[in-house]
């Protein structure tokens, strides 16, 4: 039997309200993210792609359509229930590193991690070996203050990994970054998601970054299109 797409989207809509005006951001998208698939969502500011995400995200309501994660449908679930889809299925990458200042990267990567079920002592090893393989062993004990831009951004990517989730969502994971070290960056995420055979939907501007993903669509007019098959860039 086939296992279902880590992610399902079928006629999703979202429209707000502003000025008076209803202003309708998604308008009936379609999209799989099979598992093990990185897809480069691509789209200029002001198109939808983090709309996008927070819906397939399970970060807030108000769409429409049907939406499911690793096959559960999502619609009827309370908030209980989304929230234990989130906990179990999801890991999440944002634009800025959003990581907690008093804690060490190490116990940045732990903490989900116990949040979720694990006890302490695995839950310590494998932030240890996922930091390790984006190249921060020497940095565990580090608070965030005491790293760089591309090192806090790279702890971010370990938390995002950490509960071994199905789907990993990334918004613009490097746009805070120049252009140098978010090669570095994109490359140690791509790498990492594929060792652990995530699925991961990235949302990013930057058609270069595209390029090294698995498969390209396009956010247009409020819907998302294939833009081509991607090939893969080494480094």
């Amino acid at each position: 039997m086939n296992e279902p797409p880590a992610l399902s989207i079928r006629g999703l809509r979202r429209s707000f309200a502003q000025g008076g005006e209803t202003i309708e951001v998604l308008k009936g998208v379609d999209l799989d993210v099979r598992r093990g698939e990185i897809v480069a969502l691509l789209g200029p500011s002001g198109s939808g792609k983090s709309t996008l995400l927070q819906a397939a995200g399970l970060l807030e309501g108000g769409w429409s359509g049907s939406l499911s994660i690793d096959g559960v449908d999502v619609r009827g679930l309370d908030d209980r229930g989304r929230t234990a889809i989130r906990r179990q299925s999801l890991g999440f990458v944002y634009q800025f590193h959003h990581l907690l200042p008093d804690f060490s990267a190490l116990e940045n990567v732990v903490l989900p991690q116990l949040v979720a079920g694990s006890g302490l002592a695995e839950a310590r090893r494998r932030a240890a070996d996922l930091l390790g393989a984006l190249g921060l062993a020497a940095r565990l004990s580090h608070r965030p203050s005491q790293l760089s831009g591309g090192e806090q951004q790279r702890v971010a990517v370990a938390r995002a990994l950490a509960t071994r989730p199905v789907l990993v969502l990334a918004d613009e994971p490097t746009g805070n970054l120049d252009e140098a070290t978010a090669q570095k960056v994109l490359a140690s995420f791509l790498d990492l998601v594929r060792h652990e055979g995530s699925a991961a939907l990235v949302a990013t501007h930057n058609r270069a970054l595209a390029a090294r993903m698995d498969r390209i669509v396009e956010l247009h007019e409020g819907q998302v299109q294939p833009v081509a098959q991607a090939v893969r860039v080494p480094g």
